[in-house]
């Protein structure tokens, strides 16, 4: 059973890891999130981020650790990467500061 979940989740990583190399490279979003993305590499590094740590989940959290000890700490980095990628896509989503007013608005 744990190969099922772990083809189906390494698939999701691989579509989201290639959606963040398309926002990185070619500044590429996807139709569903343009109006809200202020900051498109941002996004496509927090979307690399997140498809790393689906990756590790399912490799090292399911597949390749039988040791229950050391399966819980793999499985709580991976929820720690999981959550930095999440804030860095939250982050590519407000508007950065405008530097070019030095007085107060």
């Amino acid at each position: 059973m744990d190969l099922y979940f772990a083809v189906f989740y390494g698939l999701a990583a691989l579509l989201v890891a290639v959606s963040g190399v398309a926002a990185v490279t070619r500044g590429w979003v996807l139709p569903r999130y343009r109006p809200r993305v202020r900051r498109v590499r941002l996004f496509g590094w927090g979307q690399l981020v997140i498809g790393f740590a689906y990756c590790w989940l399912v490799v090292f959290g399911r597949l390749a650790i039988d040791n229950p000890g050391v399966r819980a700490w793999v499985t709580l980095s991976g929820i720690a990467l999981l959550l930095a990628g999440v804030i860095l896509v939250v982050a590519s989503q407000r508007a950065g500061r405008n530097r070019q007013g030095g007085g107060m608005p």
